[in-house]
């Protein structure tokens, strides 16, 4: 067994792993660190990807990534040497649509220009709620100012979040993530957003109703200790955190929050998923 599987991924307490027909991997900080020029591949993990693939366990992906449209997005992985198909992604972009387009809604839109081809065609002119992604640079005061014109001028404010994550790991360091508005308009509004992608509840059981999986038989991994693992635990999933991405050591003494087991990196956890699968 590798040397970067914690003692929590040692003998019993990995038999779970034996029931596991489907992995679900997060992408940004377990498959690559995002940057200049696109990012880059975290080692080791393309080769991890396709031997999880090649094992005959069903694998998806899961991401809160809302600075690419899902296409250009796979796109770029697939040039860091990811053979990953878009049908196999899912992002909260796509899931936003299907709930404007099934409640007749028209959303005043803070989201990255680059995303903003994923709502072409969406109806904007009457705003009747206000969806905010990974915007980046876009989150100014004025911005952030107008979306709550928008929210505070409606009879019954509508917020929809695309993830919720505090903060998230490029190359350069840690960056503030969209939790971080979407509580700031949470507070000045006095309402509670919906969040659309991890760690919704409803995200994580379309990814499993497309694997056609019963939560226990999937396991999640991912660096993000409460909106990867803690979601996927709250579906009835396992969950194993990386050390790698947004990890930090206080992340193994979280008070309410205890991943399955922790692993160094995606390749220490796809040798330990595939060891005990097969033991």
């Amino acid at each position: 067994m590798r040397s970067g599987v914690s003692s929590m991924a040692a003998g019993r307490s990995m038999e779970w792993v034996k029931s596991v027909k489907g992995v679900i991997l997060d992408m940004c900080g377990v498959l690559y660190d995002s940057g200049e020029g696109g990012g880059k591949p975290i080692p080791g993990s393309a080769e991890a990807v396709k031997r999880l693939m090649c094992s005959g366990l069903i694998v998806r992906f899961c991401t809160n990534e809302t600075q690419n449209t899902r296409e250009k997005f796979v796109q770029k992985l697939r040039r860091m040497g990811f053979n990953i198909s878009v049908s196999h992604v899912f992002s909260p972009a796509p899931a936003m649509l299907r709930i404007l387009r099934e409640r007749g809604l028209q959303p005043h839109l803070l989201v990255h220009e680059d995303l903003m081809e994923e709502f072409d065609g969406v109806e904007t002119t009457s705003p009747n709620c206000v969806v905010i992604g990974d915007a980046a640079d876009r989150f100014s005061y004025q911005n952030l100012n107008e979306a709550f014109s928008v929210l505070i001028g409606l009879e019954e404010p509508l917020l929809f979040s695309l993830g919720q994550g505090r903060y998230y790991k490029e190359t350069d360091g840690l960056k503030l993530d969209v939790g971080v508005f979407m509580k700031a308009l949470e507070y000045a509004c006095d309402v509670q957003a919906e969040v659309v992608g991890k760690p919704s509840a409803e995200f994580f059981q379309s990814v499993l109703r497309d694997m056609d999986l019963q939560p226990h038989e999937v396991v999640m991994v991912g660096d993000d200790l409460v909106n990867d693992v803690g979601g996927a635990q709250r579906c009835g999933m396992k969950g194993v955190q990386v050390r790698t991405g947004k990890y930090r050591p206080s992340d193994e003494h979280h008070p309410s929050v205890k991943a399955d087991a922790h692993m160094d990196d995606l390749a220490a956890a796809v040798e330990a998923i595939l060891t005990h699968h097969a033991s």
